[in-house]
């Protein structure tokens, strides 16, 4: 790994903000609402750019976490992105992603979606690669910053517990 510092950046720079998609027909499941895993391929493309922009070359998701469906989209729906970086570790960021549902004709917005994305900046030879840290602007922010590492925390306790219950099966 490289010991260059590498410069700070902002949510800003690499966020997503209003990306949209038009729900056809073909995207709607039996129940006439919208597959889930569409909107969770478009969830990790988006969040992948942002992961990308923010470390400067490719990253790779590693993880999805806490993946909260809140409400149904439906025919006739538009679906909005938004994503951003939350926090950013050695070569590890986590991106938080939102999605809401315009009913065509209204400006009303439903929260449909939250996630939380980790993603590792890799080189060309697919190895881990460093990533600048994050600055982070305000109070949604910060919360948005702490929130990350306790979900880190988490998942690094999680896999550590699954290691030692398999070691004794």
């Amino acid at each position: 790994m490289s010991s260059v510092a590498l410069t700070s950046r902002s949510a800003a720079f690499s966020a997503v903000r209003e990306q949209v998609y038009m729900i056809f027909p073909n995207d709607l499941n039996s129940n006439e609402t919208v597959f889930g895993g569409l909107i969770m391929a478009h969830m990790d493309r988006y969040a992948a750019v942002v992961a990308d922009r923010h470390a400067g070359g490719v990253c790779v998701t590693v993880s999805v976490d806490a993946v909260h469906f809140m409400a149904p989209a439906r025919k006739g729906d538009v679906l909005v992105f938004a994503a951003s970086v939350n926090r950013a570790w050695n070569t590890s960021l986590e991106v938080g992603v939102r999605v809401e549902a315009e009913c065509i004709g209204s400006t009303v917005r439903r929260h449909i979606l939250s996630a939380y994305l980790t993603f590792v900046a890799v080189d060309g030879n697919g190895k881990p690669r460093p990533v600048p840290p994050l600055t982070t602007e305000g109070y949604s922010e910060q919360r948005r910053f702490e929130e990350a590492q306790f979900r880190r925390n988490t998942r690094l306790k999680h896999a550590e517990d699954i290691r030692a219950l398999r070691s004794r099966v």
